[in-house]
């Protein structure tokens, strides 16, 4: 038997901020937001493109180019968005107790960029019907958890180059920021490789903003109930999963959307409630629970619009909170309909207001709370993870539209979907599914999901 391919890395180095920033010397404070995601993996998402066919660059000198862009269009980035190119650091008194943990924004050796290789193609990846585990060796800081950034870089991004591809992978410790604030960086980094030539006077789009939001009366610097990090860092290791790509037209999920809403006899139902009812319903029933055993589903609720007043976008940091949208027993939900699933989630959306937000925050003060993935996600639970709202395939750097979205190792379990805008764009929708292997076989022959959703099949063309 021949050996499968490994990734093999060429070289590496560290990249720090462009030119210096008077805000970079300073600290960097965590919100409760953020420190509640000490325990839990880097975000690791990236893209994956198809190398340019041109008969006037030659292979060596493409990917040489392509590097040298990549490095200092980071640089420059990171000029804006100089936390992730930091290090955590605990501040920690025995006599008063004190331990509080913030970012140190200057000491450190910046952030890391690895460039590898690995001697597969794209249709390799994207043509099985799993994804394929190889996926997970294309990010750095596997198995990696937040609280590690005292020592790794709390950004790695990985450049691994196929034998038709390249991927850019990026792993961001998640107590600098969420999705938001991922893709803001990910998407200013594309502009300015577009726009590279003019230094440090490239414009952008979204500046991000670094003035921590906390509640009244709170920080910047929180003492937290420990004495140390063995209190409550907890490194989850993933189950035994498969994990499919399912995709849904734009068509599709209008017609979804319209069901739910006739069945309640209303318009307010969104397209992404009704689509995650149906993965609740089906996942459920994929699971064959006894009929009174209870099931919930979770939605990643971003806090910004929420806030009274709101938030920027702009904002960087954590504002997000997962909101146990809906719980019902197994026999409830599949008896009901999808509109019943789907007003479910609607209601709690709609309630989770700037009151509501405050009084989690509130509770977290009181009793600070460090999300442990093992404990915080129950067997029952269907976790929508993610949006596909975040521009995603907007990011070039140089190679056109990317062909494909991937994630890695970090923060999978049993129920966990994570959502993506479809590559067609439109409205259309990715959801990558993360069951059991018994629960995935029977979600497959579920005829409810399958009538709707769509198996991605890669087109090289």
């Amino acid at each position: 038997m021949s050996t499968p391919p490994v990734v093999e890395r060429v070289s590496e180095c560290f990249i720090k901020p462009q030119h210096s920033n008077h805000e970079s010397n300073q600290i960097c404070y965590l919100t409760p937001w953020d420190i509640a995601m000490l325990s839990a993996h880097y975000i690791q998402k990236g893209l994956l493109f198809k190398k340019p066919s041109s008969p006037l660059v030659s292979h060596n000198n493409f990917i040489e180019n392509l590097l040298e862009k990549l490095k200092h269009s980071l640089s420059l980035t990171l000029f804006h968005f100089y936390p992730l190119a930091g290090r955590l650091v605990t501040h920690q008194t025995h006599d008063p107790p004190f331990y509080a943990v913030f970012v140190d924004c200057n000491n450190s050796d910046g952030a890391r960029f690895i460039h590898a290789t690995l001697d597969m193609t794209i249709s390799d990846i994207l043509s099985p019907v799993d994804v394929p585990p190889i996926v997970q060796s294309l990010f750095d800081h596997h198995k990696a958890v937040n609280h590690d950034g005292h020592t790794m870089p709390l950004l790695s991004v990985q450049v691994t180059e196929f034998v038709d591809g390249v991927f850019i992978g990026c792993s961001m410790n998640h107590t600098l920021g969420d999705g938001t604030s991922y893709w803001n960086f990910f998407n200013t980094w594309s502009q300015i490789f577009q726009v590279q030539g003019h230094e440090h006077d490239v414009p952008i789009s979204h500046p991000p903003i670094h003035n921590r939001w906390f509640p009244e009366g709170c920080g910047p610097l929180i003492n937290l109930p420990f004495k140390h990090h063995d209190d409550f860092i907890n490194r989850y290791e993933t189950p035994l999963l498969r994990e499919r790509i399912f995709h849904f037209s734009a068509e599709s999920i209008a017609k979804l959307k319209a069901k739910a809403n006739s069945e309640c006899n209303t318009t307010k139902i969104s397209s992404f409630q009704s689509l995650s009812a149906l993965v609740w319903r089906c996942i459920t029933r994929a699971r064959r629970l006894p009929y009174d055993q209870r099931t919930s589903c979770k939605l990643s609720a971003n806090n910004r619009t929420r806030m009274e007043p709101p938030l920027p976008q702009e904002y960087f940091g954590n504002s997000i909170y997962t909101l146990n949208a809906g719980t019902a027993t197994s026999g409830k939900l599949l008896e009901n309909g999808i509109g019943w699933a789907a007003w479910k989630l609607h209601k709690s959306v709609v309630n989770h207001n700037d009151r509501a937000v405050l009084e989690t925050l509130k509770e977290w003060l009181e009793s600070p709370l460090i999300y442990d993935l093992g404990r915080y996600f129950d067997p029952y639970c269907v976790m929508m993870g993610s949006s596909p709202r975040f521009n995603m395939y907007g990011n070039e750097f140089g190679m056109g539209k990317a062909v494909a979205l991937r994630s890695g190792y970090a923060n999978k379990f049993d129920g966990k979907v994570t959502s993506y805008p479809g590559h067609e764009g439109g409205g259309s929708v990715d959801l990558e599914v993360c069951l059991s292997p018994a629960v995935m076989s029977a979600l497959e022959s579920d005829e409810e999901f399958m009538n709707i959703a769509l198996v991605s099949v890669y087109n090289p063309l």
